[in-house]
């Protein structure tokens, strides 16, 4: 006969943990072992320097660690890096990508626990996410909430932005910097990277754009990019060219660099858009993706829409310099 209970019997431990509760100790119990406190020095005026801080994510057993370039900006690339169990090791920079704002670091040790990398673009808004790292130096720290919007846009230097950032609720302090945003199977998801604001916190998103730049960052200890010198933005098509090409916007041509490589090929302000090496070209991220290591130095073919014409333009860039 099975065990009777009586209503006013108070819960057991396992009943008291509702399901997001047990979500959140899950990921937290799995993935906290991969997140590191990273203690860093910074040179200032006067030749002092400042401490500072942030966090990072173990990415594989043998010692390469993810954060945010801006953690380990204007410092040596090394410092010290300590995690939930009393390990302590120093770390030296492998290379780092301001314009993702990422960066790789490498302990000389093994044996570290690898946090899952998962896929930001699966994500959708309300979903559950918790934030992992070392807010104000207490490293360790849990927070979770959800995710509270998507295709958000960071500025970063040299008047770039990243795209698709990950806003969440969950919240984040100074030193959680390149800390992680999982989801609820303890797959990080994002990189967080800034408070936005009150209540509101961004994360760099893990995709397939950015696990090309963590491999790179990993191998060759930067990330390459074209560069073609144009200043430019979304605009609708003109109704006719609209037709013709199956789609509404393109991007609209506002200033060109003198020198550049737009300048030598010809392109003008008011040119739009449409087409890299067949490339459809829509938004301003869209030719920023298409702006791929692999085209420095290379002939490439951009069609634009110039007075209402098509127009086919030769074009070598050549590689961004930050």
């Amino acid at each position: 006969m099975p065990e009777l209970r009586f209503i006013s019997d108070p819960p057991t431990e396992a009943e008291a943990l509702d399901a997001y509760s047990q979500a959140v100790t899950s990921v937290a119990e799995k993935l906290a072992p991969s997140v590191a406190s990273l203690r860093v020095s910074r040179r200032v005026r006067g030749g002092r320097r400042l401490d500072g801080g942030g966090s990072a994510v173990v990415i594989t057993p043998d010692g390469f660690l993810l954060t945010s370039a801006h953690v380990i900006a204007r410092t040596d690339g090394t410092g010290r890096a300590s995690f939930i169990d009393g390990r302590d090791h120093e770390f030296e920079s492998v290379g780092a990508d301001p314009l993702s704002d990422l960066a790789v670091l490498r302990l000389d040790t093994n044996g570290l626990t690898a946090a899952e990398l998962g896929d930001a673009e699966q994500l959708r808004v309300g979903q559950l996410v918790v934030a992992i790292g070392s807010p104000l130096g207490f490293g360790g720290t849990v927070t979770a909430g959800v995710v509270s919007a998507l295709g958000r846009s960071l500025p970063v230097p040299a008047g770039r932005v990243v795209e698709n950032v990950i806003q969440t609720d969950a919240a984040l302090n100074p030193g959680n910097s390149g800390g992680a945003l999982a989801d609820a199977q303890a797959r990080v998801v994002g990189i967080n990277t800034a408070v936005a604001g009150l209540g509101l916190g961004l994360a760099v998103p893990i995709d397939a754009g950015t696990r090309k730049i963590i491999a790179a960052l990993m191998t060759e200890g930067r990330f390459r990019r074209a560069y073609i010198g144009i200043a430019g933005g979304s605009r609708p098509l003109p109704p006719r060219v609209a037709t013709q090409l199956g789609r509404s916007s393109a991007v609209e041509v506002v200033e060109v660099v003198d020198g550049s490589p737009a300048h030598g090929a010809g392109l003008r302000a008011e040119d739009l858009i449409v087409e890299v090496d067949g490339v459809a070209v829509e938004t301003v991220s869209d030719l920023q993706r298409l702006m791929a290591g692999d085209l420095i130095g290379q002939t490439a073919t951009i069609q634009v829409v110039r007075g209402g014409s098509p127009l086919s333009v030769e074009i070598v860039p050549a590689e961004l310099t930050t």
